[in-house]
């Protein structure tokens, strides 16, 4: 089944605790993800930044939302016992606890108040819009995060489409160097050989500080819809065969023919092929032709500093 969303939770979580002992979060996870038959691929399926498992942070929030409403209350770390509220709404339950429900409370009323000076949709997103949303807060900030990252690559993209040939082999070989490739910055100028005669060759990096291995570089800029084939491939190839290199990188703002992929892994030399996708991909984690305009952060509790 699929994972349940953080609402759905609460009012299983709020009946497991029903029994009045103190609850580890951990015990309370499993034992949850036990009652709704959850596989192991589910229970180990992980929120996008990789740093937690989904159900175990939707279980976490839901107990967060619990707290705030004064019907759980926190023991010690990562603990928590039934309140005398808590009891009374499990002696007449509803068929699920939302954050709706939880408003009837005046420690959720006091909670979901907005902190004084803080603009409307700045931030973490308001609770009436976590209401709205099967997802918990975090996962609401982290799958806005991927759409502004999707519409910044897509802008990317029209503005490599828009440079000259030779300012997409400048930005490829940038991008090299933010990626830890070619030693000093100072090198970009040297490690462009793009130009006639250059041997179908228009980078040359080293790849690592020593330059006792070296990475040949084909930008191919190509206009949208126009995909680079096995031949491109295939020249590239004896291109490398003229400088003796074994390894190549061919990067295009365009996409690759399935024959071309084919013909790259079958080849004896290494060849990397980047399309436009992982291109702006890399570019935005690399912050080449972007640049950050805010950071916001995602804190929680450090349990070790108050033991």
């Amino acid at each position: 089944m699929p994972i349940p969303d953080f609402q759905t939770i609460m009012l299983p979580l709020l009946q497991l605790s029903a029994d009045g002992k103190e609850w580890k979060i951990a015990d309370a996870t499993d034992r949850l993800a036990d009652a709704y038959a959850l596989t192991p691929e589910e229970r180990n399926q992980l929120i996008p930044s990789g740093r937690a498992r989904a159900f175990n942070n939707r279980v976490a929030w839901a107990k967060v939302y619990l707290s705030k409403a004064g019907l759980i209350n926190p023991t010690k770390r990562a603990h928590f016992v039934v309140s005398g509220q808590g009891r009374k709404v499990l002696a007449n339950p509803p068929d699920r606890i939302t954050i709706k429900f939880l408003t009837q409370f005046p420690e959720f009323q006091e909670f979901r108040k907005e902190p004084a000076g803080q603009d409307d949709g700045a931030g973490a997103p308001s609770l009436d819009q976590v209401a709205e949303s099967p997802l918990a807060p975090d996962e609401m900030m982290r799958n806005a995060h991927a759409q502004l990252e999707q519409v910044l690559a897509g802008e990317l993209l029209q503005k490599i489409h828009q440079c000259t040939p030779a300012f997409f082999e400048n930005l490829v070989v940038r991008l090299l160097f933010a990626m830890g490739y070619g030693g000093s910055i100072a090198k970009i100028k040297e490690s462009l050989v793009g130009g006639p005669g250059d041997g179908g060759v228009d980078g040359v990096i080293d790849q690592d500080p020593l330059g006792l291995d070296r990475v040949y570089v084909q930008a191919k800029r190509y206009a949208d819809g126009n995909t680079v084939g096995a031949s491109a491939i295939r020249e590239f190839f004896g291109s490398l065969d003229k400088f003796k290199a074994n390894k190549g990188l061919f990067v295009t703002a365009s996409t690759y023919t399935p024959s071309a992929r084919e013909t790259a892994a079958a080849l004896s030399k290494r060849i990397v092929l980047i399309d436009g996708v992982e291109l702006t991909r890399l570019m935005i984690r690399h912050n080449v032709g972007c640049r950050i305009e805010e950071k916001l952060e995602i804190k929680e509790i450090d349990e070790e500093f108050f033991e």
